[in-house]
């Protein structure tokens, strides 16, 4: 049994948490945050289903005053796992990446740090046997994560020789409000950097692409045009997408109308806090341009890293050194493709 702390218990970080809760081949040891921030405070009135460390002693007192109960200090934390699951903010994983080092422990940062924090840049699906063994690995953004997979799947069918991506970003996450309430879009410089890193992952492809920030906070949409090695229809698109145990294909016929029909039908589904760990690629956005074939996918921000950092857990702890092996345990415990049964 894979022993795993979470550094960090914001956004990403109880969702990591509830991810590897979901692995039968893991133990998820605790979490580790800096104050009793509202989600630390959920966490203590759903009855501390994981054991919190705190990540700032001086900070102590804080948590004395609202009542959390604490199990010990981060570094207490890191001593009694296998890997962590650093979700810091950006900048702080680096610092905590001395801890690691210390203990001689392995560590998966999030998409927020340099690159240079890791070993190997990693993506489940893309570059799984490159992450086997490693010490440190990071994982990429939400953004990137999405858009590799839909990428990687269409890669493995028929070969890609360039994308061109155009992607409108939601400004924050539900909640959130250092962003300030706006009414304008924003265009970032070009490339976007989720184009780079999917060059930086998968070498073999041409990538470009530019990014427009709106005042939305439920998920991100991409466009892609893809310039496929081997002429496809949109039927045979289809075909591949709905093989994917991490891709969702939806209609507009069905009620799948944009970014919040998605984050209403995973709460619908009971799905907690409304996650979805898979993307969604609208049907109706495939077209055909020559040889280029276009379309359209929702990154649920939130949660679509999940199963890559479960993936990123397997391939450094050598739990399958294959990748193939290493996504479908991931997919069998966070229950990914079960809608295919349907």
């Amino acid at each position: 049994m894979i022993k795993v702390g979470v550094a960090g218990y914001g956004v990403i970080g109880q969702r990591l948490a509830d991810g590897v809760a979901c692995q039968k081949d893991m133990e998820l040891v605790g979490v580790a945050d800096v104050a009793p921030t509202l989600s630390v405070r959920a966490l203590k009135e759903k009855g501390m289903p994981y054991d919190l460390y705190n990540s700032l002693p001086e900070n102590q007192k804080l948590f004395d005053e609202a009542g959390i109960p604490i199990s010990g200090s981060l570094e207490d934390l890191i001593q009694k796992v296998d890997i962590m699951l650093d979700s810091s903010p950006a900048g702080i994983g680096a610092k905590n990446k001395v801890l690691y080092e210390k203990y001689n422990k392995k560590a998966i940062f999030q998409g927020g740090e340099s690159n240079d924090v890791a070993n190997v840049f990693f993506h489940g699906y893309a570059n799984y046997e490159k992450g086997v063994g490693q010490q440190f690995l990071k994982l990429t953004s939400c953004n990137t994560t999405g858009l590799i997979r839909a990428v990687d799947c269409l890669d493995r069918s028929v070969g890609v020789e360039k994308v061109a991506i155009t992607i409108i970003r939601r400004v924050a996450d539900p909640g959130d409000y250092h962003r300030g309430l706006t009414n304008a879009l924003k265009v970032d410089h070009a490339p976007t950097h989720q184009a780079v890193d999917l060059m930086t992952i998968m070498p073999h492809i041409d990538a470009t692409g530019i990014l427009v920030q709106a005042p939305v906070t439920h998920g991100h949409i991409i466009t892609v045009v893809a310039t496929p090695k081997k002429d496809i229809s949109k039927e045979d698109l289809v075909a591949m997408f709905r093989k994917h145990p991490r891709i969702r294909v939806v209609k507009e016929s069905e009620g799948f109308l944009g970014n919040a029909s998605l984050f209403r039908y995973a709460r619908d589904l009971g799905n907690p806090r409304g996650d979805m760990y898979e993307i969604a690629v609208f049907e109706d956005s495939i077209v055909k341009s020559g040889k280029d074939i276009m379309f359209a996918i929702n990154i649920p921000q939130e949660a679509v890293v999940i199963p890559e950092n479960m993936d990123a857990i397997r391939a450094a702890m050598e739990m399958q050194a294959n990748g193939a092996e290493g996504v479908a345990e991931t997919n069998k415990y966070l229950e990914l493709g079960k809608w295919m049964e349907k």
